[in-house]
Formats: C-alpha cells, sequence, structure tokens
C-alpha cells in the first residue's frame, strides 16, 4: 500500500509530506487562500518543499553545491514521483538551485495535487471560487491533540510556534518548513514577531544543512524571472478594428465565437486598438482561462471597472467589486443563500410559481422568447429571495441596470444617457421594490417563514453595519432579481435548443415525464441517472450561449502571461468563453453535442470550460442556477410543446451587455399536454 492510500485511510496518524505543511502553514483563512506571495518565489519554495522531502526519504541527497540522486525508486506520491523521475533522467549532477529553477513551472500541479489531497483527507475545505478554510472537526481535533502525529493545520502552526517562541529543540521536518516559509517573507503575516523572535528563525535555518541549502536555493532564484523579464517578454500582437469588424461572427452578435477567432490567428493574448482610446488587451483560450482562475487573485482587480456602477445605486463595496479577504468574507457569508441546497428545500414552491406562471400561457399564441422567459424565472425567484411580487416593475428594473452596464462598465454609452426622462423614471422601481420589501421583513412578519437571500443580507447587515451598509443593501436587495435576467436569457438559450431540436426534446420530455407523471420529485429524485439527458444538454447550452461571455478586470500587479507583459494599471478583458469555440478544445464546436460530457470525453473538466466566470468571482450561484434552470426546462417539456417563431429562424445574438437571442426569436404554444394543477 502507498503512502498515500494509507494516509487517506487514516489521515490523523500519518504524518503530512512537507509540500502539505508548507501549504497549510501559508493558508490565510481570512483570504481562503495563501498568503500573498509572488508566484515565482511561491512556485520555487513549492519545489523546495518537494525536494526537500525527497531527501527526507533517502531518494536524493543534497549540500551547499550540489543535488545527488540516491533511490530512484518510486514513492507512491503522485506530487513526488514526476519529479523524481525527471531527476533521475537527467545524465549530469546538478546543483540544487539549477533543478529549483528548472523545476519551478511544475509547481502549479504539485500545488494542486496537494490541495486535492489535503480536501480527500478532510484537513482542508474546498469553497467555490478557488477558496480553502480549514475544516473545523478536524481543526478542532488537532488543537486539543497532544500527539505528533496529529496533521490538521491549526497543530502545524501551533507546532512551528512553538519551535520559535518557546525555545523547542526542532527537528528537521520543523527547520525546513520554517526555512521555506521565511524564504517567502510571511512569518509576519501568520505570527507577532520582535527581534528575539526574528533572531530565533534566524538561527533555525542555519540548524539543517538540507534546509539551508535549499532554502539559499530557493533564495537565489527569487530574483531570476526579474533578472530574465526583458528577455523573456513578446510584443503583445494589435488587431486592426477593421479585422475585427469584418469577422463574420461579429454580424451574428456571437461574442465568444469572435474572440476564439481572434486568439486562433493571433494567439492567447493580443490587443484590439480602438481610434482615441487605449489599447484593450484581451485574454483568451485554455491557458489563460487556467492563469486567471489560479492566479488571478494576485494580479487582478475587480474593483476598478466596478467603481462607478455600483454608485449608481449609492452603494459602495458590493460583492462583484471587493477584492481579497472583504470578498472572500462576504461570499463566505452569503454561499448559502444562492445554493443548491437552499433551492432543494423550497421545489414545493418552485413548482408552484413556475405552473402559476404557464397558466398565463394560451395555445395559439406567440410570445418574444426574451420577455416570456425572463419573466417566468422572476415570478420564482421574486417571492423565492425577497418574498414579494416584483413582476410590476422587473422591466424598469432589468432595463434600468442594463443601462447603467452599458454606460459604466462597457462605456459605449455616454454618462447622460442614464439621466434621461425614461431612465430616471425607470431608477424610482428601486425606491419602490425596496419600499416592499421593508414593509414586510419585520420579525412578526417573518416568524415562521423559510429563510430567503433578502433575511441573509439584512441579518448580515443587522450584525456588522460597517461591512454590510445600508447603501449595500440597496444594490444587493435590487440586484436579486437581475438574477432573473441572466437565468432568464439561459432559459430562452436552452428552450431555443430544445424546440429547435426535436430528438433531443423528446429524450428530455421522457426524462420529464418519469419525474412528474407520480407527482413532484423531491431533491433526491435529480439523480445523474434521471436527469443524464438533461443535465448533459444543459451543460452543452451553457458552452454554446454563455450569458456573461467575457470579465474585465484591472491589473494591480505586473506578470508574464504566456510570454506577454500585463503592466500595472491596465484593463485586461478575459474572454474566458472563447475557448467554448476553440476547435482544440471542443472538437467541431458550432455543433451541438451532448455527448461531450460523456466519459472519456469530459469536456466541462477542461479549463477551456468557463461559463460561470474565473477565479475569486466565479458565480456563487452556479448550483442555484443548474438545478433551477433543468426544473424549468423539464415543467416546460412535461406541460407544453413549444415551437422557434419564425420557423426558418437562425439564431442570432443580442451581445450588450450580455448575450442573450436577438428580439426576432419567439416561442409558439403549440400545444398543452396536460393540464396544470391550480
Amino acid at each position: 500500500m502507498t503512502p498515500t492510500k494509507k494516509a487517506e485511510e487514516n489521515p490523523t496518524t500519518q504524518p503530512l509530506s512537507l509540500p502539505e505543511e508548507f501549504i497549510l502553514m501559508l493558508l490565510n483563512e481570512e483570504t481562503g487562500y495563501f498568503h500573498q506571495v509572488p508566484g515565482w518565489n511561491l512556485d520555487c519554495a513549492v519545489i523546495g518543499a518537494v525536494l526537500a522531502e525527497l531527501s527526507l526519504m533517502l531518494r536524493i541527497d543534497t549540500d551547499l553545491e550540489s543535488l545527488y540522486l540516491v533511490d530512484e525508486t518510486e514513492t507512491g506520491d503522485p506530487a513526488l514521483d514526476p519529479i523524481l523521475k525527471e531527476i533521475a533522467n537527467e545524465p549530469r549532477q546538478r546543483s540544487t538551485r539549477f533543478w529549483i529553477e528548472r523545476l519551478a513551472p511544475r509547481a502549479e500541479a504539485v500545488i494542486d495535487l496537494t490541495l486535492d489531497r489535503l480536501v480527500n483527507l478532510k484537513i482542508l475545505e474546498y469553497h467555490n471560487g478557488e477558496f480553502w478554510t480549514l475544516n473545523q472537526i478536524v481543526w478542532q481535533t488537532d488543537l486539543f491533540s497532544n500527539s505528533r502525529e496529529s496533521s490538521a493545520g491549526q497543530f502545524i502552526k501551533t507546532r512551528i510556534s512553538k519551535t520559535i517562541f518557546m525555545n523547542e529543540i526542532p527537528d528537521p521536518r520543523d527547520i525546513i518548513v520554517i526555512c521555506l516559509v521565511n524564504t517567502c517573507d510571511v512569518f509576519r503575516f501568520i505570527f507577532q514577531l520582535d527581534e528575539e523572535s526574528e533572531a530565533r528563525i534566524q538561527l533555525i535555518c542555519k540548524m539543517d544543512v538540507i534546509g539551508r541549502s535549499i532554502a539559499d536555493a530557493v533564495v537565489y532564484n527569487l530574483a531570476g524571472p526579474m533578472l530574465r523579464h526583458s528577455a523573456m517578454t513578446k510584443k503583445i500582437p494589435a488587431v486592426s478594428v477593421l479585422k475585427t469588424l469584418l469577422n463574420p461572427h461579429v454580424r451574428t452578435g456571437n461574442i465568444p465565437a469572435l474572440f476564439a477567432d481572434l486568439a486562433q490567428e493571433y494567439g492567447p493574448v493580443f490587443e484590439i486598438r480602438l481610434p482615441f482610446a487605449k489599447p484593450m488587451i484581451f485574454l483568451a483560450g485554455p491557458q489563460t482561462n487556467r492563469w486567471a482562475h489560479k492566479r488571478g487573485r494576485i494580479y487582478l482587480r475587480a474593483k476598478d471597472y466596478f467603481a462607478d456602477f455600483e454608485k449608481v445605486y449609492g452603494a459602495s463595496g458590493v460583492m462583484p467589486s471587493l477584492d481579497g479577504g472583504d470578498h472572500f468574507r462576504l461570499r463566505r457569508a452569503m454561499s448559502p443563500a444562492y445554493s443548491r441546497r437552499r433551492l432543494e428545500g423550497q421545489l414545493d414552491q418552485l413548482y408552484h410559481y413556475a405552473r402559476n406562471h404557464m397558466t398565463h400561457w394560451t395555445v395559439g399564441d406567440t410570445y418574444p422568447a426574451t420577455t416570456m422567459c425572463r419573466f417566468m424565472i422572476n415570478a420564482q425567484l421574486s417571492p423565492l429571495f425577497i418574498s414579494t411580487d416584483s413582476q410590476d416593475i422587473f422591466d424598469d428594473l432589468s432595463k434600468y441596470k442594463e443601462q447603467a452596464l452599458k454606460v459604466h462598465i462597457l462605456k459605449i454609452l455616454p454618462k447622460f444617457m442614464l439621466k434621461t426622462p425614461a431612465m430616471k423614471r425607470r431608477a424610482k422601481a428601486i425606491d419602490t421594490l425596496l419600499g416592499r420589501i421593508q414593509s414586510i421583513y419585520t420579525p412578526a412578519q417573518r416568524a415562521g417563514c423559510p429563510r430567503t437571500l433578502a433575511d441573509d443580507w439584512l441579518n448580515l447587515h443587522a450584525s456588522d453595519p460597517q461591512f454590510v451598509p445600508e447603501t449595500t443593501l440597496r444594490f444587493q436587495l435590487t440586484a436579486a432579481l437581475i438574477a432573473s435576467v441572466y437565468l432568464g436569457d439561459a432559459f430562452s438559450f436552452s428552450l431555443y435548443a430544445m424546440a429547435s431540436q426535436p430528438e433531443l426534446y423528446a429524450k428530455i420530455r421522457s426524462e420529464a415525464d418519469a419525474l412528474f407523471d407520480s407527482g413532484d420529485p423531491n431533491s433526491e429524485d435529480f439523480t445523474p441517472s434521471a436527469l443524464d439527458v438533461t443535465h448533459r444538454f444543459l451543460m452543452e447550452c451553457l458552452r454554446m450561449y454563455p450569458i456573461v461571455p467575457m470579465s474585465i478586470r484591472t491589473m494591480m500587479n505586473a506578470c508574464m502571461v504566456e510570454g506577454y507583459e500585463l503592466p500595472v494599471g491596465t484593463n485586461i478583458y478575459i474572454a474566458q468563453t472563447a475557448a467554448h469555440y476553440m476547435k482544440d478544445v471542443f472538437p467541431d464546436p458550432f455543433t451541438f453535442d451532448i455527448d461531450r460530457y460523456l466519459p472519456p470525453r469530459d469536456a466541462h473538466r477542461s479549463p477551456g470550460y468557463a461559463p460561470f466566470g474565473l477565479g475569486p468571482h466565479t458565480c456563487l450561484g452556479s448550483r442555484w442556477l443548474e438545478l433551477q434552470l433543468a426544473v424549468n426546462v423539464l415543467m416546460v417539456a412535461h406541460y407544453f410543446t413549444i415551437e422557434v417563431s419564425p420557423a426558418n429562424y437562425k439564431l442570432r445574438y443580442d451581445p450588450l451587455p450580455s448575450l442573450k437571442p436577438n428580439k426576432k426569436l419567439k416561442f409558439h404554444i403549440a400545444e398543452q399536454r396536460r393540464e396544470l394543477p391550480v
């Protein structure tokens, strides 16, 4: 049995590897990520931890000058063995410095494997958006444990603190951990240090030859990328405006396909220069997606481009504009409100609101697709999120928000376009909605009611009014209904895909009838087998018709991406869904193929599949959206036959401010298969 398997069977009695202990030392629970260590520095330190572990396992040996292979037998650890193999295959003897520099590009894979194992061991808990926290059960167990073999992150930090502050004699592993953490210069963020403790750290770092040699090699390599910066930098290709406008996908409004074409011709980083404006730098493709997802929090900031938009609502510090620890804190506090579990507990209400809305559909009538789908979704989200009806003002709320996005985010309209008489009238809908919420959200009226999103926001405001002030509530409570726009547009694309493909319509209907014929299904009934076709169908809809095809960020730290330097202060346009239309990521990308998501293809596991965004700002409600979208598609298939109108309609998009079908798409109610229960 391999060491990894042994540890997974009994994690509380197996020592962790040095890479695992090092990662746990760097974890900052307030931000859900590592203490801010520049990417190259972190890479060098991680490889140093791997080499140190291999040395303690007697696979290699090191001194201040050289690294020697001792035993090339595999360790059974997938994070260590590829590096051991590379060392074994090198014909010449090299220095530790050489190996750290050469192996640094492998560090990201080591980090991924290490984090996955710590999650599997239930030492870490993973949160959507690439956040991690210590698992509380393991943390509490280890906090009061006296065993040297206990393995949770809090115990490791306690062990290291005793070595530093209580002058305990360190063992070799502790020395190496201290050496590596010290090279990253984060001890001052983990502990309160004085001159005596800093001197103690420096003394410990000199106690072990292995630890000293690896730490020295790490420090030597830290300046490497800075010294090589100019030599490595490539000139960012420039795409002319004319070239962009002549692309056939501009005429159809298919933004993801447009950027896929440009990326395949010019590479993953390119710029478009508009007259009298700063160049727009775009990132597109699976490689840049992976970088933005894994490393974006270190280099990218959201608040700069979002500041003017939130001011429209009189708000400051709303969730989409926060970065770092504040963003993670708010995201973590609100995650239950946007979770699939919350919706699963309200399925009976979801069915009721969906059926009640569909009673207004008349066989033989034809409805504009976008309006029909947005209003159906809002008929559900409004009572589920804020316990009130908002159908009469929903159109004003959504049009005002879309105009604000065009003015302040996309900057394609002048500011006065948000101050026209029509927009001023629509802005009043915000106060109308807030008044309705305030009138019913009193303790007496909320007693015994299911918890809603509004409850979560109002309670968070009451517990910390500085963190969530009333100005933030003004935005968040109205923005809750704007989710009806995005989910509604995803719903309209899904109905189009279903209605235009009779064979898939029949398969989805079969799954719907199996679920609903014997009564309303509960959450346990929505199993992978019960939703096999519907789930893969919706994944393909989200690939071909991503609602938010691009995100904007500001470079807060300069860095290199795919060999291109991105300077500080630059606005970066991350076209994360361009990969959805790249042939090398999704073969035959314009073909609707739900079998992409079956093993062994598993196309959704690629970094090129990004319908919900990337990194810390990944859509918090993605799991809620998936379930609500599935329920609505299934219920439509169960009760109605709908058709695309006009029959010869060719899909075109309205891409701004988010992707939706153009106004010519309509749905014709051809048949009502069953009576809708009252």
